[in-house]
């Protein structure tokens, strides 16, 4: 890739922006534009219709920002995007597909975290769909950590952060591989994974693998 490229990237919360400009530092022939829009994930837990418009709507607003490609790193916004419905000639990459992806070559038992209840639903949904699209058997259960997703969206990170790593060491001895799902959680889980050297999977690591493996096909 010899000229700078232009990624737009969707996010449900500004606290997001930072995990990925750190995941993409030594891209240097990348260039990140970050729209934000935390409203959505309100209107998610009120159950508001006709949100999947709203999505088309965004997407579609950042591709008219002179972007080569769209990343959206909200499973909330992938599980609304009616891809049939746009009409754009530029890739759209979904931050949940790498980690999928990492999940299903799992074959122990394992355990996905969410701090945002909201988020459940449609991502196992495509969790479960991608398996059966790749011929995948996968050992999975997911489960909430409750009362922890407002610390974040009030600017609590420390606050958020300690809850996740708490709710780890409660549940480290069931022997089941951890993941996390929302990428508002993956500081806790570098964290927790330097600190006492258990793997946890997260969609950062998968989505830099990602990106590092095709960036070395251009």
């Amino acid at each position: 890739m010899h000229l700078k490229k232009r990624l737009g990237c969707l996010h449900a919360h500004h606290s997001n922006i930072d995990y990925i400009e750190q995941a993409f530092n030594s891209f240097h022939e990348l260039e990140l534009e970050h729209f934000v829009d935390p409203g959505l994930i309100q209107h998610v837990a009120k159950g508001t219709d006709d949100l999947s418009l709203k999505v088309k709507e965004q997407v579609e607003w950042i591709a008219s920002c002179n972007v080569d490609a769209i990343l959206i790193t909200c499973t909330n916004y992938i599980a609304l995007l009616k891809e049939e419905e746009l009409s754009l000639s530029i890739p759209i990459i979904k931050i949940d597909e790498p980690y999928f992806q990492s999940l299903c070559k799992v074959t122990q038992p394992q355990i996905i975290l969410f701090t945002n209840p909201a988020t459940v639903e449609g991502t196992m949904d495509r969790l479960y769909q991608y398996a059966k699209l790749h011929n995948k058997v996968i050992n999975v259960q997911a489960k909430v950590i409750d009362n922890t997703f407002e610390l974040i969206m009030q600017g609590k990170k420390q606050a958020y952060n300690n809850a996740i790593m708490e709710y780890f060491r409660e549940i480290i001895g069931e022997g089941r591989l951890i993941s996390v799902a929302q990428l508002s959680m993956v500081e806790a889980a570098q964290q927790f994974e330097k600190d006492f050297n258990i793997p946890i999977i997260h969609p950062l690591k998968s989505l830099v693998g990602f990106v590092i493996k095709n960036g070395n096909r251009r």
